[in-house]
């Protein structure tokens, strides 16, 4: 719109008068004059000029109009505001109380109220000592105290009371910020920490039963952080070392405590530690006690909860008695096995002597079928079993006149049967022989065969020992690789062959695949032979 032209109130365009008042001044000034001087002062104006007047009244009026609209929707605001504010701090989660410097209630929210079973108005003008417990007055007056003089947020717990005569733990946080009138007062928060407290207590007590037990306990119990610093430790933990107190184990040398070996393992172990890796739990340690005695220790670590803190347990018992016991047994069993050992061994003599033939037969079969246990991956107690087995399987042998066993030409049929009896008479002399492997029943099967053509059972597949299985395999190598008065070595290739072609009808295919594999790939040979 041009600076030179206004509109009209019916929208036609009316040149301006270029007077320097605007109309709406003008207006103002027509109708600020007294009631008689109106008239004159209109009939001075042009029609064009009571126009605009009018239109700029008008516009006025809506403007006005507008404004007071504007008006009215602030104050319902404010009002809906303030109704929001009364809410929120009348039913806030916490109490809340302005207090004057001498400690009495000046305004209270209900939330206040309801914690202390009273009514708000019964608050006002009442000490807010009046609401805590005799024995926690002194509490609260040095939070006043404290709170004053440094001018700095203070929080206490106490007790309050409340109109019942019960009372709650209550935790009073409080700052002293100035009021609008510029008085100082106090602004508190008042709330309900009495599952907080009992929780705490109950913790408190099972943290005390479990020091207790600590220290009563007999075995060495310690704890420490996760570099291994010792936090605590009870007197039987500081029994096992000889020390009198805890401060005596901080000031000894680490790698004075530990032997050797087990100082070097305990630096790994800390090395671990500080790289997260995951530690063992349990696991034995030599110490060096304070009068230089070496004793052995079983410990057990676990992580615990320690003051509010994670720590770490450790639980120590002494098991140095417990390995000499191990030792002398271990020995015991050593000399158990080394006579055992002999007395299988005059047994073979004695099976030899009455058919020197097969002089070796057994020891080789026996070396053999423990090599193809250890290539199938037996641990190895179980392959000295089967290497046990192997040196008598053959002592059913004793039972069989030694001019059959040692005929230089083709056995009869009463006399092959009398042969193939060895297997049961080895059973029945080993059945009542206390040993940890199924030395008996390897011996009783090891003529057995996987379709149930061998003998004494017709046994078949599984159920034939795994170790008589492996037997079998290796007697057969073995016999055919020797030589026998009534035919010379038949060779090994021959010896391959005969277990390969019956692999899964004679011969267990996993245990003949591995003989295959310890001739041809890995170079085995039967000594001897």
């Amino acid at each position: 719109m041009s600076k030179d032209k206004q509109f009209a109130p019916d929208g036609a365009d009316v040149p301006s008068t270029g007077s320097e008042q605007t109309l709406r001044q003008r207006a103002e000034l027509v109708f600020s004059e007294n009631a008689a001087g109106r008239v004159e002062n209109l009939e001075a104006l042009s029609p064009d000029e009571v126009r605009r007047m009018l239109h700029e009244l008008q516009i006025h009026q809506i403007e006005l109009e507008m404004q007071n609209e504007e008006l009215r929707k602030v104050q319902a605001e404010l009002v809906a505001a303030r109704a929001r504010y009364f809410d929120l701090y009348d039913l806030a989660p916490v109490g809340y109380f302005t207090l004057s410097e001498k400690g009495m209630i000046m305004e209270a929210n209900l939330t206040a109220a309801t914690l202390l079973c009273v009514t708000r108005s019964a608050l006002f003008k009442r000490r807010l000592a009046d609401f805590i417990l005799p024995e926690d007055q002194d509490i609260y007056y040095g939070h006043r105290k404290q709170l004053f003089e440094t001018g700095a947020p203070h929080v206490c717990d106490l007790r309050m009371l409340r109109a019942d005569a019960d009372h709650f733990w209550a935790r009073i946080e409080a700052n002293i910020p100035q009021d609008i009138d510029g008085t100082t007062v106090c602004r508190a928060t008042m709330s309900d920490v009495t599952e907080h407290k009992r929780g705490e207590a109950e913790l408190r007590l099972s943290e005390e039963n479990f020091r207790r037990s600590m220290d009563d306990s007999p075995l060495g119990k310690r704890i420490v952080t996760g570099e291994g610093e010792t936090i605590y430790a009870n007197r039987a933990f500081l029994q096992l070392y000889g020390y009198d107190s805890v401060e005596e184990l901080k000031t000894t040398a680490t790698e004075k405590r530990y032997t050797s070996e087990s100082y070097a393992e305990f630096m790994i172990r800390r090395e671990k530690r500080r790289q997260g890796v995951d530690e063992l739990s349990e696991y034995n340690i030599a110490i060096i006690r304070k009068n230089g005695e070496v004793r052995h220790l079983q410990v057990i670590r676990k992580e615990i909860l320690w003051d509010g803190e994670r720590q770490y347990q450790a639980i120590y018992q002494d098991i140095t008695e417990r390995r000499r016991a191990e030792e002398k047994l271990q020995q015991t069993l050593d000399s158990l096995r080394k006579s055992f050992g002999t007395i299988v061994q005059v047994l073979v003599s004695a099976v030899e002597t009455r058919d020197p033939t097969t002089s070796g037969h057994q020891n080789r079969s026996a070396d053999l079928a423990r090599a193809i246990a250890t290539e199938l991956g037996f641990p190895q107690a179980r392959s000295l079993g089967i290497h046990m087995a192997g040196i008598i399987h053959d002592i059913g042998k004793l039972s069989v006149p030694a001019d059959i066993l040692s005929k230089p030409t083709k056995l009869h049929e009463l006399e092959l049967r009398l042969i193939k009896e060895h297997a049961k008479k080895g059973f029945e002399m080993l059945k009542d022989v206390e040993s940890p492997w199924p030395l008996a029943e390897i011996v009783y099967q090891h003529h057995e065969r996987m379709d149930g053509s061998g003998y004494p059972r017709k046994l078949k597949g599984a159920e034939i020992l795994i170790e008589a299985r492996i037997l079998a395999v290796a007697d057969v190598v073995e016999a055919m690789v020797s030589h026998r008065p009534y035919r010379p070595s038949l060779g090994l290739d021959a010896a391959l062959t005969e277990i390969e072609n019956n692999k899964g009808t004679l011969y267990d295919a996993d245990v003949v695949d591995a003989c295959l594999r310890l001739f041809r790939e890995k170079g085995f040979q039967l000594e001897g032979t």
